[in-house]
């Protein structure tokens, strides 16, 4: 397929998924309802960002870019994460600041580079809305609320789970033609000579760990990650580990997004000091070169985007 044609499909694909989350409808219940406020601007300094204008839908609610654009089109200095199946994971945020999902839902309305809204005055938003007043009362009994709010979007995003990829019919659906071999191949490097299974493990791949994987030098990548929020020094440049399901869709990579593809991904994990040759504390799992040759990596990059749900896929 030519690239202006693949241009277009991705562009179509994208309106008819973001149409199926954004049609308005009164909620019935507090899913529903924090759908409504994921979409809605009203959470933002000058009603011009919504949670899912960094969380994309048609990019497994992820952001195409390194960093997001907040209010007045400030940067922000972190990669967004998908916030789909984050229904199992227990830390959030890329240096775990957040404990809960409710507390990492209120969290971007406050910072002053994305939503850059007091909560107070969000919520004098909501309670001044007719309409948002309704929901709320009818949903909660209560007149909109600090709790409520994080419960409500919360809600919502638990609902963002999926199990329908290649790589599920095949493996727990017991069906051999679900895939091709290269990406049976692929599953083999990931579980052995790549050792990407010793962070990425179970239904969503990722043990909701941290790990410094060779992106801190004190130089010019000196974010320090989890240290700041631990006060650990043994947690310096760790990371939260990534979870991988639709992974080919929710690029670029890193918590600082300096890589666009996964083949860039794949070359940086086989020999992180080829790439970054004085980083500082990195993993011992990475202390030295995987030796993935170049059949490893092709079948590698095949397996990761056998993770990727049918409804991003077609």
């Amino acid at each position: 397929m030519k690239k202006g044609v693949v241009s277009i499909v991705l562009t179509v694909a994208a309106i008819v998924v973001l149409s199926s989350f954004s049609n308005e409808e009164e909620p019935k219940d507090k899913e529903a309802l924090g759908k409504l406020l994921f979409f809605d601007p009203i959470l933002s300094k000058d009603n011009t960002i919504s949670c899912a204008t960094c969380h994309k839908p048609a990019f497994a609610f992820a952001d195409t870019s390194a960093v997001s654009v907040g209010v007045d089109g400030n940067k922000g200095v972190r990669s967004t994460p998908s916030a789909m199946n984050v229904a199992l994971q227990s830390v959030f945020f890329w240096d775990g600041r957040a404990k809960n999902l409710e507390e990492q839902a209120l969290a971007p309305i406050e910072n002053p580079v994305e939503m850059n809204l007091p909560l107070d005055e969000a919520l004098m938003r909501l309670k001044q809305d007719d309409k948002y007043n309704k929901y709320f009362q009818k949903i909660f009994n209560s007149e909109p609320a600090k709790e409520n709010l994080a419960i409500a979007i919360a809600a919502f995003e638990r609902t963002l789970e999926n199990s329908d990829s290649p790589f599920d019919t095949w493996k727990f659906y017991d069906d051999s033609t679900a895939v091709d071999d290269v990406v049976k191949r692929g599953f083999l490097v990931f579980n052995t000579k790549g050792k990407c299974v010793q962070c990425h493990f179970g239904s969503n791949f990722t043990l909701n760990e941290f790990r410094n994987i060779g992106l801190f030098n004190g130089k010019n990548l000196n974010d320090s990650g989890r240290v700041v929020i631990s006060h650990d020094a043994n947690d310096i440049g760790k990371f939260k580990i990534a979870a991988l399901r639709n992974v080919a869709v929710t690029g670029p990579y890193m918590h600082n997004g300096m890589f666009k593809t996964l083949k860039e991904v794949i070359e940086f994990y086989n020999d992180p000091r080829k790439v970054i040759p004085d980083a500082v504390g990195i993993d011992s799992l990475l202390a030295k070169p995987l030796g993935l040759t170049q059949q490893d990596k092709d079948d590698l990059e095949a397996f990761l985007i056998s993770l990727t749900d049918k409804r991003f896929s077609k």
